[in-house]
């Protein structure tokens, strides 16, 4: 089966006429949401379902669509909780030094001494840059800020990042 990736959370309907409001966990919603995207929505006990978007507008912290062929508030009750999935051919191109987060989570790093520290296992995003959390054998996690000081290089064909340690970042 193709590989799926999340863009939204449904948590639930809005208003009579078919709209959900939806818990984006997209960078790009203008291009996910807009009209004619399919979007496959993926729910725990029933089989997935392509749903074509018809309408996408902003409400608050929310992304509220509406799906070709669903007009109504009881035709889409039933997709709360639902998880919206694009497949990999969907995803962009995205610029140099710039990553989607399933290629991320899993390499291996190692220092600019080539001394393996861990693998990537999340990746955080509290503010203005990204922060890698690389897990240790029998040491806590690493907390690896996503910045040129400090990330050097990502080769994803090697699944390999090389970092700096500046002081203080690894207590020993």
């Amino acid at each position: 089966m193709e590989k799926l990736y999340n863009v939204g959370k449904i948590v639930n309907t809005h208003g009579i006429k078919g709209e959900v409001r939806v818990i984006s966990v997209t960078d790009f919603p203008e291009q996910r949401y807009k009209k004619g995207s399919v979007l496959i929505l993926e729910q725990e006990k029933t089989k997935a379902v392509e749903l074509v978007v018809a309408s996408h507008r902003k409400h608050k912290n929310f992304d509220l669509l509406t799906f070709e062929n669903h007009p109504t508030i009881e035709s889409v009750e039933g997709y709360r909780d639902g998880i919206l999935k694009v497949t990999e051919e969907q995803l962009t191109d995205l610029p140099e030094d710039e990553f989607y987060l399933h290629q991320i989570i899993g390499l291996t790093v190692i220092d600019d001494t080539g001394r393996e520290i861990g693998k990537i296992k999340e990746v955080l995003q509290p503010g203005a840059n990204d922060v890698w959390v690389i897990q240790r054998q029998k040491q806590k996690d690493l907390l690896i800020p996503y910045i040129a000081d400090c990330v050097l290089n990502v080769d994803l064909e090697e699944k390999i990042v090389t970092v700096h340690l500046m002081e203080g970042l690894e207590d020993l």
